[in-house]
């Protein structure tokens, strides 16, 4: 797991050349959004498929299912809780699946 990626990810870095007007990776906001455009209130997550439970390509771990079930959950729950605190606060989430990124 050491080597699996939490920021910097190849997909953000393509994205940081392709949308050089937004903020990547903030400091110090709530959630850590990858982009970030503070004139229009918007903040951007790419989510990663097995780490947020992608509705369409998401699978079931096949081992260790007493770790990873648990943590992907609170993955989910946390990204809720991110989305809401921003648009409580006046702000427009976007979350963008990594699948739509690739092509």
């Amino acid at each position: 797991m050491g080597r699996i990626r939490s920021f910097e990810t190849k997909i953000e870095l393509e994205h940081k050349r392709k949308f050089p007007k937004l903020k990547y990776q903030p400091k110090g906001f709530f959630g850590n959004p990858d982009f970030l455009d503070r004139k229009k209130k918007i903040v951007f997550f790419i989510d990663g498929c097995f780490w947020h439970k992608c509705p369409l390509h998401w699978n079931k771990p096949k081992s260790n299912k007493k770790y990873w079930l648990p943590k992907l959950e609170r993955n989910v729950s946390r990204d809720k809780e991110i989305a809401l605190a921003y648009q409580n606060s006046g702000w427009k989430v976007i979350r963008i699946w990594e699948h739509e990124l690739k092509d």
